[in-house]
């Protein structure tokens, strides 16, 4: 599995892949399919996208991962979208994603980021838990186009861009004499 950066040419395959997510129905908050031109707004040089990752499998676009802040989201802060194809199915495309999402969030200066998942997506809310996020909210039966009410889980995974630099050595021994 390859990943590189989502690119506008992208957006007809990727909107195709997440229509059949959301006419399926039961994972996504998403309930209304975009347009090719919709999604390269939305994911990937729209106003909101930070960033955008693809995973390439057999010459074929097999899931995305986005960071936006659509929504305003607080400062430090930033809204994580995970989808992969359903149909054929390719088992890790999004354990595959996170560690490009994952950097890139440390490049812009993150904090966060908040994954808000539908309270009956199983498989979403056990993926996000593997890769490290906690729960931190629960929005309480949000209704969908058809007024059915379900609960949003928001797990946020924490960011510690500190990891990525040495420590100035006069300052570590003085901490270590104090």
């Amino acid at each position: 599995m390859h990943i590189r950066r989502a690119v506008s040419a992208d957006a007809a395959e990727l909107s195709s892949l997440l229509n059949e997510i959301i006419l399926a129905g039961g994972t996504t908050a998403l309930e209304t399919p975009l347009s090719a031109a919709e999604f390269a707004d939305w994911f990937i040089d729209g106003e909101f996208p930070l960033t955008c990752h693809v995973a390439e499998h057999d010459q074929s676009l097999v899931g995305f991962q986005s960071l936006s802040l659509y929504g305003d989201p607080p400062k430090g802060v930033a809204d994580i979208a995970t989808f992969s194809r359903l149909n054929p199915r390719t088992p890790g495309v999004g354990s595959a994603l996170f560690p490009a999402t994952r950097a890139a969030a440390e490049e812009f200066g993150l904090e966060f980021i908040n994954a808000t998942i539908r309270a009956d997506n199983v498989s979403g809310l056990g993926y996000y838990a593997k890769m490290g996020f906690e729960t931190y909210d629960r929005l309480v039966q949000v209704p969908l186009q058809d007024g059915t009410p379900v609960d949003r889980i928001k797990k946020r995974f924490r960011l510690d861009a500190r990891h990525l630099t040495i420590p100035d050595t006069a300052s570590l021994q003085a901490t270590l004499e104090y």
